[in-house]
């Protein structure tokens, strides 16, 4: 699993400007620096820039890209900062172990007898917002149902905590809590097929962000919206719902991941330009944003994500080229040297890019095998994967429908959509 930060606005550049890494390559030899300097640029280079593995090119390259592109390195994403400086900082807590240490949290804070009391200590609200963020944290890797039941249970006790007497500073910042704590929920019913319940936990977030004026929790109720139209085929709505947020939300990493589903509403509709567009966008907020410390947090952009995110827009723009680089690394950025993942529903969705992406290219071996794969990952968002898994489903069936091997997959499409509809997520495994 690598680790270093990749150089998505590099990226995004020659993604706007369609060119493959081994074109740009050579539109570098060709600049005028190119020639004078008899540079040999070539694939494996950019695929080092774009990895981050190199942050500030040699002075002739640094020539040549602004030549080529009509920006400063810095413009393009690279950085004068010492090379240790690029990798990604590990969390702290394994995300497999927040749900230990959330309990942990909140056997120490002495939380049952804390509630009786009339007022909240500065000490009570910190220890809440730690318990929540690991929450967040566990998210990524931690069964939906498991997390739904605890974020439930920890809502229902800091709800007994807004009813006390509390200052103004107090209430307001137990609101930004339990918002965040909402969200989740909501995302998490979602996962597991429960709509009604995910869009009213989705709603309660954002009112209670527009108590107190946060603008990013707001934004974050509405990138929701927008991953549930996404779903649900309602694409315009998705790229409303976006826009909606990203007025609000601030440079944040609400506002890059809102961008970010613009760009995949826009490719759904078929409107390449504009998604990439909103991919540069959103590479160019991600810029400005700190490296996060925390990128396991469900509510944090990672750079990582908006290369997943990448790969769905360009499969779905029919660019299999383009979206086959993405996929691949982003299974490579997110698997561990023995095998695990730290962000499997990713991988769900990007073996069911490369599944698409075979099949369209006529290889239905590597298409099933790919699909099968997204399957058999442990943490899921059924209604995602059973969307994404309709998508591959529609191909097989257009292209291969009286093989064998594409009703084998037809059969575990069904099933999968079966669970989701029962709301019984255990019928898959």
């Amino acid at each position: 699993m690598p680790d270093y930060i990749p150089n998505v606005r590099l990226r995004a550049w020659r993604n706007q400007e369609q060119l493959s890494r081994a074109q740009m390559a050579e539109r570098l030899n060709a600049t005028p620096t190119g020639v004078a300097q008899g540079l040999a640029c070539d694939e494996e280079r950019i695929r080092r820039w774009e990895a981050g593995e190199v942050r500030w090119p040699r002075t002739e390259y640094r020539l040549a890209l602004t030549q080529l592109t009509g920006k400063a390195p810095e413009e393009l994403g690279f950085s004068q900062g010492r090379q240790n400086e690029s990798r990604i900082i590990e969390a702290q807590v394994m995300p497999i172990d927040a749900l230990r240490a959330e309990a942990d949290l909140y056997g120490t804070m002495q939380l049952a007898q804390q509630l009786q009391a009339s007022d909240v200590g500065t000490g009570t609200l910190e220890a809440l917002a730690e318990a929540v963020d690991l929450l967040c944290r566990a998210y990524p890797v931690v069964p939906a149902g498991t997390l739904r039941d605890r974020t439930q249970k920890r809502l229902a006790q800091i709800n007994h905590l807004l009813a006390g007497r509390l200052t103004l500073d107090q209430h307001r910042e137990l609101l930004v809590i339990t918002g965040w704590l909402t969200a989740l929920l909501g995302c998490v019913h979602y996962d597991l097929g429960e709509r009604e319940e995910a869009e009213t936990a989705r709603r309660a977030a954002f009112e209670m962000g527009r108590q107190v004026g946060h603008g990013e929790l707001m934004g974050w109720a509405h990138e929701m919206s927008a991953w549930f139209a996404l779903v649900e085929g309602r694409y315009e709505d998705v790229v409303t719902a976006a826009r909606m947020g990203q007025a609000i939300a601030g440079t944040s990493s609400a506002m890059v991941q809102l961008t970010l589903q613009e760009a995949r509403g826009l490719a759904r509709i078929g409107d390449r330009r504009e998604a990439d567009r909103a991919l540069t966008r959103g590479a160019e907020v991600l810029a400005r944003l700190p490296i996060p410390d925390r990128p396991d947090h469900h509510f944090v952009f990672d750079h990582a994500k908006w290369i997943f995110y990448a790969a769905t827009c360009y499969t779905w723009l029919a660019d299999d080229d383009r979206a086959e680089e993405h996929a691949r690394e982003t299974i490579q950025m997110h698997t561990r040297p023995d095998g695990t993942s730290n962000a499997p529903m990713r991988i769900a969705d990007a073996h069911i890019d490369l599944g698409i992406i075979h099949a369209r290219r006529g290889d239905l071996d590597a298409a099933v095998y790919e699909g099968m794969a997204a399957f058999d990952i442990d943490r899921r968002s059924l209604t995602d994967l059973v969307n994404r898994a309709g998508d591959l489903d529609r191909v097989l069936r257009q292209r291969y429908r009286r093989e064998v091997l594409a009703e084998g997959f037809h059969e575990r499409f069904i099933a999968a959509r079966r669970a989701l509809t029962s709301r019984q997520p255990e019928l898959l495994d």
